[in-house]
């Protein structure tokens, strides 16, 4: 059964910025871009470090990911990221965990 997760209260995350939330089994990074949010699973696809730098890019080999819909832009990555539904209900960011 999927669930909307609590992330964050609209305002708290300043424009091209993200915060980190914990999910089970890994973090998901929700990012606002021009007071649109978006959500990814905070792993690069090619060797796992964390994408929550602000940018969705690796720390490690700069990959480069798209923060709208996941797709990896840059080598060495060549997978996307899982993005996740996110939705703004009275005032609260929240994100959906759909994997199964």
């Amino acid at each position: 059964m999927t669930q909307w997760i609590e992330a964050a209260r609209v305002g708290d995350i300043a424009d091209r910025t993200c915060k980190m939330i914990p999910l089970n089994p890994s973090n998901v990074a929700v990012f606002n871009l021009d007071g649109e949010y978006f959500a990814l699973e905070d792993l690069c696809t090619h060797l796992g470090s964390d994408l929550s730098s602000g940018r969705a890019v690796c720390p490690w080999h700069l990959a480069e990911f798209s923060i709208r819909t996941g797709a990896a832009v840059k080598a060495p990555a060549y997978e996307a990221v899982h993005t996740f539904p996110v939705r703004v209900r009275d005032g609260v960011i929240e994100v959906r965990d759909d994997r199964e």
